[in-house]
């Protein structure tokens, strides 16, 4: 028999929030006897200005403070429940949103985190890094970032790959939250030497005899990769192009028309990718889509 999922929806009840709750409201709803539960995390910093400013007035303030955003919390899941047809839940708590949300979901064990993108004081965390990103960062858990109030159901899922593991963890946790979603399988490479060819002035012919191997060679990749996959084969399109991994990524996105994308928290290269910024980080950054994050690999 297999377990039910849990999914962990954060909200700092900004519109972004709301939405991510929808959408996680909206899978639950998917997945018979999963189990969401709604959790927002009252800022210790904020109660700590608070002391420093209302002084006697503070412990009753506080109390004011918990019992409002219980009620605020209470409403939005009984709204869910009503609206999508499934269980809702609540966790209030106190402290570091980074450090409670991340807590609280190797707690519920769960399957799924859900945040909107950005909160909602998106001009700091345009500065700072979202609560999201740094979350990411954070769990091993999978996040899915939520841009847009949900219009429908995930119908088609734009799963970038470059053969590693977490690829393939990415590709299987979609398919386990979307089984009836088209998986689109997108592999960019690149001849690494290709600049240093051009410099040395090698021959067109000779460069596109190199491009055309690594690419027999992604192709040959990618047929493996696809063998280990659980998905049916009728639900997978698999795409080789040559290029940058993330440009090709932004151009599939809007030319193939999908609604998510799901990827691996790294790919082959995880310390370049924190010198450098990972691809992931500039696909969550600039992609219209929303993004599943999946979690390490088992």
């Amino acid at each position: 028999m297999t377990a039910s999922l849990s999914l962990l929806a954060a909200t700092d009840f900004s519109a972004p929030a709301r939405h991510a709750l929808e959408r996680a409201a909206q899978l639950a709803a998917t997945h018979p006897g999963a189990q969401l539960t709604l959790t927002h995390v009252v800022s210790a910093s904020m109660l700590a200005r608070l002391r420093g400013v209302m002084r006697d007035e503070a412990p009753a303030m506080e109390t004011r403070l918990a019992e409002e955003t219980q009620q605020a919390l209470t409403e939005l899941a009984a709204r869910l429940s009503t609206q999508y047809a499934c269980p809702v839940n609540t966790r209030l708590s106190q402290g570091v949103a980074l450090d409670a949300i991340t807590a609280l979901a190797e707690e519920l064990q769960s399957d799924l985190l859900v945040m909107g993108a950005r909160g909602a004081h998106f001009v700091r965390e345009f500065l700072l890094g979202s609560t999201t990103e740094r979350v990411l960062r954070k769990t091993r858990r999978a996040v899915l970032a939520v841009k847009h109030r949900p219009q429908g159901t995930y119908r088609r899922v734009l799963v970038p790959v470059d053969f590693s593991a977490h690829a393939m963890t990415a590709a299987q946790v979609a398919h386990r939250w979307l089984p009836d979603a088209e998986i689109i399988l997108l592999h960019a490479f690149e001849v690494d030497i290709e600049g240093t060819l051009r410099f040395a002035s090698i021959a067109e012919e000779q460069i596109h005899e190199y491009r055309a191997r690594a690419r027999e060679e992604a192709l040959d990749a990618m047929a493996q990769f696809v063998e280990q996959l659980s998905i049916p084969a009728g639900q997978l399109t698999r795409h080789v192009v040559h290029g940058a991994p993330t440009l090709r990524i932004l151009e599939h996105e809007q030319s193939l028309d999908v609604d998510l994308i799901a990827m691996g928290k790294h790919g082959q290269s995880t310390l370049a990718e924190m010198l450098l910024g990972s691809v992931t980080k500039h696909v969550l950054a600039y992609c219209s889509s929303d993004v599943l994050v999946a979690g390490h690999p088992a």
